[in-house]
């Protein structure tokens, strides 16, 4: 056979091959970028109801549709609403008196707490006048410093007594605990930043000595109890909530409950302290085989010293549930709410009635992500659903708490807005989301799916992200959105929302784009949340496989080029199927991962993984088995990053290197976990990545993404 005439034939169809491959236009990223929420927020009429409250649980809200902007006043009582042009333009609020971002002012409004050269002061908000606290803080122990890992700011972590008089805090030792370093990059020397950033494994981490400080009466009454760790029962960080978490006091400030929390969050011990002389008393202490959290995004647990009794949140049925306590005791008096579903959220406690109104997850058929507000007696009798309607409820209070708003939608369902009484009784129905405007741009709502998991029994939920215009002869490449927790999931609110991040942009590029909560998240069983514990870098991956599988039999998917991204902990999971599951996931975008959770700081890793010693950290660190890299890999990070040391990333670079791998980096050299000004930059090229060697098409060169720096 004649050499040249392959070598012709060869050329021709490569020119052919070439000649077919799609190229994507500018008006096709502009289409694309048009389902982005800053740009379909304007085509959706009577999308919120924002209540201004007045006397009387009286409200006035706006809401508009195209044309229109109208002002309703709301009156529970009379059970009416009118529309009113009182409220169009209302009077400007009076200054408000000085609060400094880095103050907490007292509940009287009368004082605040600032740090100065880590002591405490207190200011007289009238006057300014300064008093101080606290004499003995120096730097790394010193008071209500909020610092410890990927967290730190000026603000003090305490919590004021109802009565104004006194705070809860404590004397923050650092003094042993390692540091963190990032350098920046400009003009000239660059400026190195420290901070303390304990890491898994350290022989030493932050502690708190814990004290109760008079205001009024400046003294430091220390609790008689050694030094607690840097530790809290809701996140990785000891003031979640803004506050110094896990505390309740008393209504005269005379008492203080609060929780004690081991090293790897296996053991609470509850206590309660005298306010006057610092004597700590031990009431009861609950220990898990894993990791013990006290709410499913809030704090569940109060202290009712009226009473003596103690409303406690455990897991120990399998189910996240509300337990009332005798707190003289320290026993069991009876569990307060039981069954297949989950408490996520205690809102009130109402004593004189012994009641409790709380949300749950799962206690409804269908989506056990939709979350309803309830109500139970604390013997556990007489539980009432307040929200009936199917759906995700968000809600919000009257000032007496006697009504409330409530908002329910589903992800493919616009929210329904209406006013209830707190025994549940419908007073007004206020606004309905009109998305048809949305809807004749071609705009349309991601279908919610349920499949099963890698077990082959266990449901999980999540969205499917389509393009509007499919074309039935052809099968699309399919992205893989992921955030495999454990503290979060992929598809966090299950509220209706027009857009969520690019998920139905990169649909209309030409993909199937699917978002699947896995197990090892969230929002459902103990055993559910607990699946991954001590091997995280299964990140749920299993599931998402097994999911785009089953999936693929109902949607015109093309499993063989599947691709996957996320951030941070997504970032983690993108890197992980690329090395451990590289002939199923072809290209992969590895935004600020923590790589290796070593390398990232110690609460987060010891709470969801366990101590080192109890953990195998080296067999879960993304770095060993880049190695098994076939596919088109893309890491990015922040080289600023406090959160997520760049460091995670560079370990994934030095890797694949060392391994002959090729593979894409972008950089931000002075952005931090998040990309600030940067993100447009960094969608368009997630844009460009997937497009190329996902989908095998050109790309516009550069497109310039709405709020890009280069615009």
């Amino acid at each position: 056979m004649n050499k040249n005439w392959l070598t012709v034939t060869a050329c021709t169809l490569a020119i052919a091959a070439n000649a077919q491959q799609k190229a994507l236009t500018v008006a096709d990223y502009q289409r694309a970028e048009s389902f982005m929420g800053y740009n379909t927020a304007k085509y959706i009429d009577h999308a919120s109801v924002q209540p201004n409250w007045l006397e009387g649980d009286k409200f006035w809200y706006t809401t508009k549709n195209q044309s229109t902007e109208q002002t309703f006043l709301v009156d529970p009582v009379k059970k009416t609403k009118t529309l009113t042009t009182e409220y169009k333009n209302p009077p400007a609020l009076p200054a408000r008196m000085y609060r400094g971002r880095n103050e907490v002012v007292s509940p009287d409004g009368k004082k605040s707490i600032l740090i100065k050269d880590y002591n405490l002061f207190v200011k007289d908000i009238a006057s300014g006048q300064l008093t101080q606290l606290t004499t003995d803080g120096v730097k790394d122990y010193g008071y209500a410093t909020d610092n410890a890992g990927w967290k730190h700011s000026d603000a003090p972590i305490l919590r004021w007594s109802p009565d104004s008089k006194k705070i809860a805090t404590f004397q923050q030792d650092q003094r042993n605990s390692k540091d963190m370093y990032l350098v920046t990059t400009n003009v000239g020397a660059p400026v190195l930043k420290a901070w303390k950033y304990p890491l898994p494994g350290d022989k030493q981490i932050a502690t708190i000595r814990r004290v109760v400080i008079d205001v009024e009466n400046p003294k430091v009454v220390s609790l008689a109890i050694p030094a607690d760790p840097h530790r809290a029962t809701l996140s990785d960080d000891i003031s979640s909530s803004g506050t110094f978490d896990d505390i309740d006091w008393k209504a005269d400030g005379s008492e203080v409950a609060f929780l004690s929390t081991s090293r790897d969050h296996k053991q609470e011990k509850f206590r309660i302290a005298n306010a006057t002389t610092g004597a700590v008393r031990e009431v009861f202490e609950e220990t898990v085989k894993t990791q013990y959290e006290s709410g499913q995004g809030a704090i569940n647990w109060r202290y009712l010293p009226a009473s003596k009794e103690i409303i406690w949140y455990s897991e120990r049925d399998n189910w996240g549930h509300l337990y009332l306590y005798d707190a003289t005791t320290g026993k069991v008096k009876n569990q307060i709410t039981k069954g297949n579903w989950v408490v996520s959220r205690l809102v009130k406690v109402d004593e004189k009635n012994r009641t409790l109104y709380f949300f749950a997850n799962g206690r409804e058929a269908g989506n056990p992500y939709f979350s309803h507000l309830y109500k139970i007696g604390f013997d556990g009798k007489n539980l009432v659903s307040l929200t009936p309607e199917e759906g995700n409820h968000q809600v919000t209070f009257s000032p007496s708490f006697e009504y409330f708003i409530d908002s329910y939608s589903q992800p493919n369902v616009p929210a329904v807005t209406v006013l209830r009484s707190i025994k549940g009784n419908l007073i007004q129905n206020l606004e309905k989301t009109d998305v048809s405007r949305l809807s004749a741009t071609g705009w349309k709502a991601p279908t919610p799916v349920s499949v099963k998991a890698k077990d082959g029994k266990t449901d999980i939920y999540g969205l499917v992200f389509t393009p509007t215009q499919m074309d039935a002869t052809k099968k699309y490449p399919v992205i893989d959105y992921i955030y495999p927790g454990p503290q979060g999931g992929s598809v966090g609110s299950w509220a209706f929302s027009a857009s969520r991040g690019d998920n139905q942009a990169l649909a209309e590029l030409g993909f199937i784009v699917v978002v699947m909560e896995g197990t090892s998240n969230p929002d459902r069983s103990k055993s559910f949340h607990d699946m991954s514990y001590g091997n995280m870098a299964e990140n749920t991956l299993p599931d998402q496989i097994a999911a785009i599988r089953q999936l693929s039999a109902k949607y015109p998917m093309d499993t063989t080029k599947v691709g996957i991204w996320g951030h941070s902990g997504g970032g983690f999971a993108t890197a992980a199927a690329m090395f451990r599951y590289p002939d199923f996931f072809k290209v992969g975008i590895a935004e600020s991962g923590n790589h290796d959770n070593r390398n990232y700081e110690d609460d987060w890793g010891e709470r969801y993984n366990g101590l080192v010693e109890n953990s195998d950290y080296e067999a879960q660190a993304n770095q060993n088995y880049a190695k098994n890299l076939k596919g088109k890999l893309m890491l990015v990070h922040g080289m600023m990053d406090d959160n997520v040391p760049p460091y995670n990333t560079l370990l994934v670079v030095e890797a694949l290197e060392k391994a002959n791998k090729s593979f894409d980096l972008v950089i931000f050299p002075n952005s931090a976990h998040g990309y600030g000004a940067y993100s447009p930059y960094m969608m368009r090229r997630r844009w460009d990545y997937f497009v190329q060697h996902l989908l095998g098409a050109e790309t516009p060169k550069d497109y310039p993404m709405q709020g890009s720096v280069n615009r």
